[in-house]
């Protein structure tokens, strides 16, 4: 009994070790093949980078404003009595926008008008009656205060009445009316905007570190998306005095001739402008640029080869220092030069030494002064 315990305890054993050493192999071969197993390589796209010689320029948002701008309102309060505008309309300076009714201001003319011209023939006979020594001096002296009364009255009355007719202070282009016919306003009621709109500003921020650079006479190139793809040039007129503590920025202020009144206040615009000559840098698509807190870098394709020796085709992760934009372009200052061929899309997908296949049937956008779709 004894014996058959001990072959059935040294078979089952045996039968273990046998299967360990199965498995142990098995593991060393799974080991042997992670070891060797070389990932798919990446679709990519690529470029040659290229030099080019690119002006000294700072970009930077824009807001349009008008060199004169207000909103013409009631002086008085009073009932619009009629209105002398359309909305839109390019008026002239002095021409009269609308009137407020002035009845009762003009019926208060015709009395104090009455009063006034009584006074006066009461100054001229009391001034024969005082060279006769009829009256005294100070009946003569109260009665030419009371012409001066009467005719300040009228004057008075005048103003009142003048200032119901509202006026364009300066010549422009209205905006939409906000009142009506038979409307009553109080004094400071808005009826329209006017704005000048040639020439007119452009206001942009402007970093303390280019200070230097940026002076008035430099010139300003402008471009938006309601100008349809044409640029306006103006020139900076005038710096502010304080730097904004919260950006760091200093305002600046530009001029621009606006005849066909293309650019309108609060319109948002690029502005550019030339602080130097030109330089030389290698231009990339924006999708060409890994950006990290750590640094920026690109992905450049080049000859690599795996542990066993074997060449292929891979990629080189290499960091680069960038400069301006324009479009869908960017200016690398240093880190790669020209000749060199960098990806541009699939950048996300890949790592120091990734094995890659070059497909550019479909390349990424390249344009410096690109158009949205549909526009």
């Amino acid at each position: 009994m004894l014996k058959r315990m001990i072959a059935m305890l040294a078979a089952t054993m045996l039968i273990v070790a046998a299967l360990g050493f199965v498995k142990f192999k098995q593991i060393q071969v799974a080991i042997a093949h992670g070891a060797a197993f070389q990932p798919p390589p990446e679709a990519v796209t690529t470029i040659v980078a290229s030099e080019e010689e690119w002006p000294s320029t700072l970009t930077a948002i824009g807001t349009v404003a008008a060199v004169r701008g207000v909103t013409v309102s009631a002086d008085l309060p009073g009932v619009v009595a009629s209105i002398a505008f359309e909305s839109g309309q390019a008026i002239r300076q002095g021409d009269v926008l609308a009137v407020l009714d002035a009845r009762q201001e003009r019926a208060q003319l015709a009395a104090a008008e009455a009063q006034r011209d009584l006074a006066h023939v009461n100054f001229t006979r009391l001034e024969g009656l005082l060279s006769e020594r009829v009256i005294s001096r100070a009946e003569f002296d109260r009665a030419i205060a009371e012409q001066r009364q009467g005719e300040a009255r009228v004057g008075e009355i005048g103003a009142t009445i003048e200032r119901k007719i509202i006026r364009a202070p300066f010549a422009g282009v209205l905006g939409i009316r906000h009142v009506n016919l038979g409307q009553y306003v109080s004094g400071g009621d808005a009826l329209v905007t006017l704005q000048a709109l040639d020439p007119i500003y452009v206001n942009f921020g402007v970093p303390q570190q280019a200070m230097a650079s940026v002076r008035a006479g430099r010139s300003v190139r402008v471009t938006s998306d309601g100008l349809d793809g044409v640029s306006l040039t103006g020139q900076i007129t005038a710096l502010d005095s304080v730097i904004d503590e919260s950006t760091r920025n200093i305002q600046a202020q530009a001029t621009f001739a606006n005849r066909q009144s293309k650019l309108r206040p609060g319109m948002f615009v690029q502005t550019e402008v030339a602080i130097g000559a030109a330089s030389a840098v290698v231009s990339l698509p924006t999708s060409a640029i890994s950006y990290a807190p750590y640094g920026d870098s690109v992905f450049v394709v080049t000859d690599l080869k795996d542990p066993t020796g074997k060449p292929y085709r891979g990629v080189r992760q290499q960091f680069v220092k960038l400069g301006g934009s324009r479009g869908d372009q960017v200016a690398v200052v240093s880190g790669i030069k020209a000749g060199d061929e960098v990806v541009t899309s699939g950048v996300f997908k890949l790592r120091n030494g990734a094995a890659v296949v070059v497909n550019n049937k479909v390349q990424p956008g390249n344009n410096p002064a690109p158009k949205p779709e549909n526009s």
